[in-house]
């Protein structure tokens, strides 16, 4: 089973979409990686060499920024706008849609499950 950025890929999948099981690595990526190390898309993990397996890894710790590093990313940059008080900083800490969604109805995704309002008792 080979290890990639404290990722265990799936030894049957096929590499294009092995690479994609580490966070911040999409199909595009895995594709270009591939490409530029000269690995035939419908090989197989299982099928690849150790020396395949480290250019691979050398490849993402060289040109990326992948799993808990760019998690942690994220999350400074989210912090920094909440810092901020900025109009996106406060849409953050509120739990609201950042991007200029409507909230009137919709956006129950980002507000959580609907809070029941007490109507008139008879």
């Amino acid at each position: 089973m080979a290890r990639i950025a404290g990722v265990n890929l799936p030894t049957n999948k096929r590499v294009i979409i092995a690479l994609t099981y580490i966070h911040g690595i999409g199909r595009k990526t895995a594709v270009d990686i591939a490409d530029k190390l000269g690995i035939d898309h419908s090989r197989r993990i299982q099928d690849l060499s150790d020396a395949e397996v480290l250019q691979i890894r050398e490849a993402i710790d060289a040109d990326l920024t992948v799993e808990g590093d760019l998690r942690r990313n994220t999350a400074m940059n989210i912090k920094r706008l909440m810092d901020l008080a900025c109009y996106r900083g406060l849409r953050h800490r509120k739990g609201l849609p950042v991007r200029g969604q409507r909230t009137h109805t919709n956006a129950r995704t980002r507000k959580g499950k609907a809070k029941p309002i007490a109507g008139k008792k008879k």
